[in-house]
């Protein structure tokens, strides 16, 4: 399988090498160097200097390249402006899309991709810091602002960075089985795969956004005091608010209303304990605060997109 990265002058490196380590440890692992053949292309001949100053040797432009490609990923970059008004790459981007087995983006190469009509009506993932920039610019496209990477179809997109290696994870499990997977996600050190679904921040990085102010307080009193009364109405008295002032002021500044904040807060905590104990779920549903399991066991799917048990077979030490 020909694996295809578009990188531009200004590329992100780990946008390119993550995902090439991947498929490259695959080929490795199944004893094949050739299960994956990871070539780079770029916009202009010679060597492409990235955003932190390494170059890499492309192995053929958009314009000389030849042969069938089975997965195409553009790499992100700080600078994509001039890339996304870029008509001959557009056009040579929608020939391919027409004849890859499947295609997409890391990082904020999905506003390229974006920039080609590509991504209309699909759904789609980028770097938190560009999710609502992508969403305004490019009103046809549902981004989904909090996923490590989204499938929708053919089309492959990841967040940020080092969620391009799970993406290509994911693309590798796809083709060969999550064994497979697995054995890479360990040899390279990483996570032993996150769910798609899971989300790019913890609770404490969401509660580092927002202002120093009440609603930081009540974040950081939520964070300690997970088996607390931490109810709206409850909350709104420790902030010294009324019930609506407080949830108002709450989702302007953290974007995301009170509840989900706790629910968050709640899960993320249950989720670092499934990963270091073996707990039941009932003890680690009283340790965060559920006093029903059945609806801590909801939250828990619903939050990271896989069950208790599930999330314990890919991370549990």
């Amino acid at each position: 399988m020909r694996v295809a990265i578009l990188a531009f002058p200004r590329f992100q490196l780990l946008d390119v090498a993550g995902p090439a380590d991947v498929f490259v440890e695959a080929s490795r692992q199944l004893g094949r160097p050739s299960a994956y053949q990871v070539q780079l292309i770029g916009t202009r001949p010679g060597l492409l200097q990235s955003s932190s100053g390494l170059r890499l040797a492309a192995d053929a432009t958009v314009a000389t390249h030849r042969g069938r490609i089975d997965t195409l990923l553009v790499a992100g970059s700080p600078k994509l402006d001039d890339m996304a008004s870029d008509a001959p790459l557009q056009d040579w981007l929608r020939r391919q899309a027409r004849s890859v087995r499947r295609y997409g983006s890391v990082c904020t190469g999905a506003f390229v991709l974006a920039a080609t009509g590509l991504l209309e009506g699909k759904r789609v993932a980028t770097h938190w810091n560009s999710a609502a920039r992508l969403a305004a610019a490019y009103p046809g496209t549902c981004v989904e602002a909090d996923a490590i990477y989204v499938q929708d179809g053919k089309l492959f997109t990841s967040a940020g960075v080092t969620a391009g290696m799970d993406l290509a994870l994911a693309m590798v499990e796809a083709d060969h089985g999550r064994d497979l997977a697995l054995r890479v996600a360990r040899e390279l050190v990483m996570f032993l795969k996150r769910p798609g679904g899971q989300s790019q921040f913890s609770a404490h990085l969401a509660a580092q956004t927002s202002e120093r102010s009440g609603v930081r307080d009540v974040q950081d009193y939520v964070l300690a005091h997970l088996r607390d009364d931490l109810s709206v109405p409850a909350l709104a008295a420790r902030a010294g608010m009324s019930e609506r002032s407080f949830a108002r002021i709450f989702r302007s500044e953290a974007g995301t209303t009170p509840a989900e904040f706790v629910e968050k807060a709640r899960i993320d905590a249950a989720r670092r304990m499934a990963e270091e104990s073996d707990l039941p779920a009932k003890r680690l549903a009283d340790a965060v605060g559920y006093a029903n399991v059945d609806a801590f066991r909801r939250a828990f799917g619903r939050r990271l997109g896989v069950s208790l048990t599930q999330y314990r077979k890919r991370f549990a030490g």
